[in-house]
């Protein structure tokens, strides 16, 4: 195999395939990159079994010249060492050459690496998915998605569904729930679909996935095509296909966790209810529980409290833009909802309160695409 590359964009696509990639594999050909050139362009795959990324760079695009190939043929390179190596190389093409035992040459100015190579014949094979399941969404969109519920997942292993993002579609909406039983994120859009009549539930992507999907994807409008089976999904870019296993289990249901009645609500301004939150925590950060004290006070006022006994206590009141309802103190877990506030893109918030030991409702006021729910901390 011998080819000559453009090495911007060369570093560009084995960034992205090597996120695949993990050196905690026990399978040892998958801590490799594996590259094939042939005559339509070079192909770049890595996976750990549970994702695998694959990208396509063709010889030409807008009339760029982008690869020359001279010699078809394919390799399994470290992926460790030749993610690096391709990113400090100093030209503006890298050459890489295979010649017999695998052996491999890279040169790119006057730096010439060896490297040896592994046998690309044993590389497991990417699944062939039937693509019946198909909806298609703008990659911002998809981005601010993941954004939004999967700081949400649960980081124990005990549960492992709950580890992941589910997805389910109702009425020609996109659902996304993630809980780790404590706090729940949700978050709905409209999508397209190949069939009018397509619709799924329980289909719950491992958070780690998503993470790796989040960093590959642009901010641009330009359409993901989503083919959904019964244990793997594809998201398929321009020139990459993204692969995750989905996480076996059933997803508990949430919709009747959502209270649809209130005993107390009020609209804030989001910003300055986050910082109050993070003063509120300065002092518990030792602590393991994180605990924050809320209480209604007169004329739409709210007293926020932090108690940590061995360090001291923080206070603090801030103005609620409207309050209905009856008077109320209720305990939670603060950092959970920073986290909730920090992908919240609304300026004001609403804030649903069922009563002191009930799970409460966090929205935006301005659209009724997300809510997240918490469960309250009790402290006596």
């Amino acid at each position: 195999m011998q080819f000559t590359i453009q090495r911007d964009r060369f570093v560009h696509d084995v960034q992205n395939v090597a996120k695949a990639v993990s050196s905690r594999t026990t399978i040892p050909i998958l801590t490799g990159i594996k590259i094939v050139a042939d005559h339509e362009g070079v192909t770049l795959t890595g996976s750990d079994s549970d994702v695998s990324i694959e990208t396509f760079i063709p010889k030409e695009d807008a009339e760029n010249e982008i690869v020359t190939i001279e010699q078809e043929g394919s390799i399994v390179l470290q992926a460790r060492f030749f993610a690096e190596i391709v990113k400090k190389l100093p030209g503006e093409t890298i050459e890489l050459i295979v010649q017999d035992q695998f052996a491999t040459t890279i040169r790119s100015g006057s730096s010439v690496f060896n490297l040896n190579g592994l046998d690309p014949e044993e590389y497991p094979r990417l699944p062939q998915l039937e693509e019946d399941l198909l909806f298609r969404l703008p990659q911002d969109m998809l981005k601010n998605m993941i954004r939004q519920t999967v700081f949400a997942v649960s980081t124990q292993e005990t549960r492992p569904v709950l580890t992941g993002v589910n997805l389910e579609t109702e009425e020609g909406e996109l659902i996304c729930t993630a809980t780790d039983s404590h706090r729940l994120a949700m978050r709905k859009a409209t999508i397209e679909r190949n069939d009018e009549e397509l619709t799924f539930s329980n289909v719950v992507i491992p958070g780690k996935s998503l993470n790796e999907l989040s960093k590959i994807i642009d901010d641009s409008n330009e359409l993901i095509d989503v083919v959904v089976t019964e244990n793997q999904i594809l998201f398929k870019f321009k020139n990459l296909l993204f692969f995750s296993r989905l996480l076996e289990g059933k997803y508990p249901v949430t919709k009747n966790m959502i209270p649809a009645q209130s005993k107390t609500s009020f609209t804030l301004k989001t910003k300055p209810f986050l910082q109050t939150l993070e003063r509120a925590l300065l002092l518990s950060r030792e602590g393991k529980n994180n605990v924050i004290n809320l209480k209604t006070l007169e004329e739409g006022l709210i007293e926020i409290t932090s108690i940590q006994p061995e360090v001291g206590k923080v206070t603090e009141n801030i103005q609620s833009e409207q309050m209905q309802g009856e008077d109320m103190r209720i305990s939670f877990n603060g950092k959970n909802i920073i986290d909730a506030l920090k992908v919240i893109d609304s300026e004001e918030i609403n804030i649903v309160f069922t009563g002191a030991m009930s799970p409460f409702v966090i929205r935006p006021t301005d659209h009724d695409h997300y809510l997240h729910l918490f469960s309250p901390v009790r402290t006596y």
